[in-house]
């Protein structure tokens, strides 16, 4: 039985689908969580849902105050063991009329975020000589998608990146690993019309979407000791899209 039990856990991108999911999933298994996002309203909910879960407004795009947000996160829970890179944003868009800054947003929030989430959560795991890290990717990122060319690079890069962190930390207790969803249900999806969703559900083999808890299952298996000896590796979370 996976527990979590006087683990130190932050979340990024708490506030979405996966987000939520992944919250309940580790204050179910008894993790001490730190919940952040940049919608205050949802970060109360979630506050009021899960009254042991702290949180903190933030928005990852900052990167000058990632740092500082570390440092806080690690004063409010006493400590680090985990970190759940989950923040995100997609701004799609054939690639001869996107928009520069769309580009680099995407970018500069999906890739370089996660890598500097990465970089100073990784010195508060040296100190305690453990820590793992999950880095939430996508199919997309794998495969290639149309109008998707900034998000696809940022999710790639995570992948990659994630490898080489990997190596570099190994010897250290430090796991770096990646969960790629598919197509998982969310708020986003249920707004999907039936005709684009039939498309999407031809490509799966399972013949359905996937949903918060089959992601959060993956990233909790790969941040608890049952996957000490797993890293730099992606778990692929979408019914047979992909099979790497």
């Amino acid at each position: 039985m996976i527990n979590f039990s006087k683990k130190k856990i932050i979340i990024t991108g708490a506030t979405g689908g996966i987000g939520y999911e992944l919250v309940k999933k580790f204050v179910s298994l008894k993790g001490e969580v730190l919940a952040t996002g940049t919608n205050e309203e949802k970060l109360k909910k979630l506050k009021k849902n899960y009254p042991t879960v702290e949180i903190i407004k933030f928005d990852i795009s900052k990167h000058s105050e990632i740092e500082s947000f570390i440092e806080e996160a690690h004063s409010k829970l006493r400590g680090l063991d985990i970190l759940i890179n989950n923040a995100g944003i997609t701004l799609d868009n054939l690639s001869l009329r996107m928009k520069s800054e769309d580009w680099q947003k995407v970018i500069d929030i999906n890739l370089s975020s996660t890598f500097y989430a990465c970089k100073y959560a990784l010195k508060k795991m040296l100190k305690n000589k453990f820590g793992r890290i999950v880095n939430i990717t996508s199919v997309v990122g794998h495969t290639g998608n149309i109008g998707q060319a900034n998000y696809t690079a940022s999710k790639a890069g995570i992948i990659a990146m994630s490898k080489s962190l990997a190596i570099e930390y190994a010897k250290k207790n430090i796991t770096i690993n990646c969960v790629s969803p598919g197509f998982i249900q969310t708020n986003m999806t249920d707004k999907i019309n039936e005709e684009v969703k039939n498309s999407l559900m031809s490509r799966i083999p399972m013949n359905k979407l996937g949903n918060g808890e089959d992601v959060s299952n993956s990233v909790a298996f790969l941040a608890s000791d049952t996957a000490s000896y797993i890293t730099g590796e992606t778990i692929h979370v979408n019914g047979g899209m992909y099979m790497a």
